[in-house]
């Protein structure tokens, strides 16, 4: 028997088996010892079990005094046996198996595995599962495997198998390089395999855990190594821009505030990068409002003073007019030209702005992503920054080549926790600004209950009268925009017609034309409007300062990221502001999830406590990201981040093709051959 054998050849293993064995993905003989369990039941003591909480699976390694068959009046068979161990004893009882008694003898040792129950008066463990004491237990009285399962293939019945052809665990190749076992103290494979399946402790199953998912992120970290350093080498040589360290200060000097700590550290990394003869590709992680822009302002000012052109791009138009207020007036004051072109901008403005861009006479394009298109060109484009740029892919920076290989700032307001975006943006270097500017208030945040909904509406309304403004949100419906935008559209009549009739109201959602988008935000921006109803498009790029009110219905179909930016549209004034989070959500881990909005004003804590609770495919969309399924390896775990980072990065340094690494680098290309559709494809 080989690991590339058919697991058809096992015994028993029928057709109908072998249809159920490859819906669990087990093909052949190395799936099925790479079929690892997803828990392990434990042993415990009789002493313990009156304290353990009723319908919980429980083992117990026990002594049999007594057995016997009782006939019940409606002349079914109850079996009831008598058993101790050290701690204490316990009452068994079985239904209609009165063959027990023939193999379960008063003095044997047996292994139960059970649920216990309260009945009559005492506890009693009914129906366990009987294993006889033997040299070597595989189903009870240890570390016990649970496996993943499907109908008619149980956990007890994988064991099975497993148990009898671990030994074929030997033919495992080793392909990771020796130093590391010792660097990383790792234990064989073969050995690591074995104890994951059949651990003799806890501090062994641990190691091997470790070591089994070391290579899984190893893979996955060359991975997305060898694409940064494959991106570096694919590009013409970068723009050298010297910092220009006397400007840059005369620059921040004349800011109307100071720079956060964070601001500077960041603002410093990026204009290091750009000194460089490769291009620059760095990701830029702020917390809504942390003061992103103006990094990105520093970075454009020394890209200019160094003799290239600079490109702001955002996702949507209404954030590229954002950036445009913000930045125009900063740079007219030193001579920077700089000017906004979108979709809407009138065809003999844009003639007349790409003609520019050609000849050099303007320094600072903002717009869209559509600026790198076929139609607009640079003179010497030195820089270009992307907002929000997890909407932007590797053959839209791949663009960027055509137009001189620029430095690339990459920028995003969504809390990432740092262990996953060395995961997802692996390619890319990270910088990251935490600290607020002083004087940005904390925003009161409520979770609000069905039966105190009419109680926050007149608090809006009170809002409303003092002259504030309010959001509303609407929930995210099976990923569907249509449904969005219908959900928005009936909460806009509701409110219209049966809340707030002698408020003004406005709708926006992202089917909606761009002018029609424009005009309904002007008209809140103007305070024409009290309340702006919308879908999660306004999850990035509007400010106004006069709205002190987020109301997010639904807020359980949210994740604590999308919510704390949704959260970061108010908050932008000296007034107070609030975000109310309404539910009807029974679940205690959607409600668990609301109430950390309550205590949780930093958008990385909340991103760190999402992905602990939700795990990263579900907030993040295995499919949509690339994030790799993992048999062992998990996206939580820090430590074995970086060190595989660490390790990729030794490995790619000595030898960037893995030639001297033979082993390896077959592993790599099946890996590969899997993920076809893997990170950042």
């Amino acid at each position: 028997m080989l690991l590339s054998s058919s697991i058809s050849e096992l015994p028993r293993v029928g057709p109908q088996m072998l249809k159920r064995l490859n819906k669990l993905g087990i093909f052949i003989v190395q799936d099925l010892l790479q079929h690892f369990p997803r828990t392990y039941d434990n042993q415990t003591e009789i002493r313990q079990v009156a304290y353990i909480v009723r319908d919980e699976q429980n083992t117990v390694k026990v002594t049999v005094h007594q057995i016997k068959n009782i006939r019940t009046r409606s002349r079914k068979v109850l079996t009831e046996a008598k058993v101790s161990d050290e701690s204490g004893a316990l009452s068994v009882v079985w239904f209609n198996q009165p063959f027990l008694i023939n193999q379960i003898k008063p003095g044997m040792e047996v292994i139960l595995s059970g649920k216990i129950k309260f009945a009559f008066g005492k506890v009693s463990m009914q129906s366990p599962s009987v294993e006889i004491v033997k040299d070597e237990q595989i189903h009870t009285a240890r570390l016990v495997p649970v496996y993943p399962e499907t109908e008619g293939v149980s956990s007890r019945w994988l064991r099975t198998q497993i148990y009898q052809h671990l030994s074929l665990a030997d033919q495992f190749e080793e392909f990771l390089p020796i130093e590391f076992k010792e660097k990383y103290s790792l234990m064989p494979k073969a050995w690591a395999i074995k104890q994951v399946h059949f651990p003799t402790g806890e501090k062994e199953l641990k190691t091997a855990r470790f070591r089994l998912a070391f290579e899984e992120m190893l893979l996955m970290q060359l991975n997305v190594q060898m694409k940064r350093k494959a991106w570096q080498q694919s590009q013409d040589e970068g723009k050298k821009m010297p910092m220009r360290s006397e400007e840059i200060k005369m620059f921040v000097s004349k800011l109307p505030f100071q720079l956060t700590k964070d601001q500077k550290i960041t603002a410093f990394e990026i204009l290091k990068d750009m000194e460089k003869s490769v291009p620059m590709l760095r990701l830029l992680q702020g917390d809504v409002g942390s003061g992103k822009t103006v990094v990105a302002a520093i970075a454009l000012y020394q890209a200019v003073r160094s003799g290239y052109q600079g490109a702001l791009m955002a996702p949507t138009e209404i954030l590229a007019r954002q950036h445009a207020k913000t930045l125009l007036p900063l740079f007219g004051q030193y001579g920077i030209r700089a000017e906004l072109l979108v979709g809407s901008t009138t065809e003999s403005s844009k003639n007349d702005l790409v003609l520019a861009l050609k000849n050099k006479t303007l320094d600072v394009i903002i717009g869209t992503h559509a600026l790198i298109q076929e139609r607009v060109g640079f003179s010497n484009l030195g820089l270009a920054i992307v907002d929000e740029q997890h909407r932007f892919g590797v053959q839209q920076r791949a663009l960027l080549k055509t137009h001189g290989s620029p430095h690339l700032l990459l920028m995003t307001a969504t809390p990432i926790p740092r262990s996953l975006a060395l995961t997802l943006y692996g390619d890319q270097d990270l910088s990251l600004i935490k600290e607020l500017p002083p004087g940005r208030q904390k925003i009161i945040t409520r979770v609000v209950s069905e039966n105190e909904r009419r109680k926050a509406y007149l608090f809006v309304d009170d809002q409303i009268a003092k002259g504030r403004q309010v959001f509303v949100v609407c929930p995210l419906i099976e990923e569907s925009e249509i449904l969005e935008v219908k959900a928005a559209t009936e909460e806009y009549e509701r409110l219209q017609n049966d809340i707030f009739p002698k408020r003004k109201i406005g709708l926006l959602h992202g089917r909606m034309k761009p002018k029609e988008k424009e005009g309904v935000m002007k008209s809140f921006a103007d305070k024409e409007l009290d309340i702006l109803v919308s879908t999660s498009v306004i999850e990035v790029g509007i400010d106004v300062p006069n709205a002190t009110m987020m109301l997010i219905e639904g807020a359980d179909r949210f994740g604590l990221a999308q919510l704390h930016q949704f959260r970061g549209r108010v908050g932008r004034s000296e007034y107070q502001s609030y975000c109310l989070l309404f539910t009807d959500s029974k679940s205690s881990t959607s409600n668990q999830r609301l109430r950390a909005m309550e205590k949780h004003h930093s958008g990385f804590d909340l991103a760190e406590l999402d992905l602990e609770l939700r795990g990263p495919g579900e907030i993040y969309g295995t499919k949509q990201s690339g994030l790799p399924d993992f048999k062992m390896a998990t996206l939580t775990d820090s430590d074995l981040i970086y060190k595989t980072r660490e390790a990729a990065e030794t490995l790619l340094n000595e030898d960037i093709t893995l030639e001297k690494f033979p082993a390896l680098k077959f592993e790599l290309d099946k890996y590969l051959a899997r993920k076809q559709n893997f990170l950042l494809e």
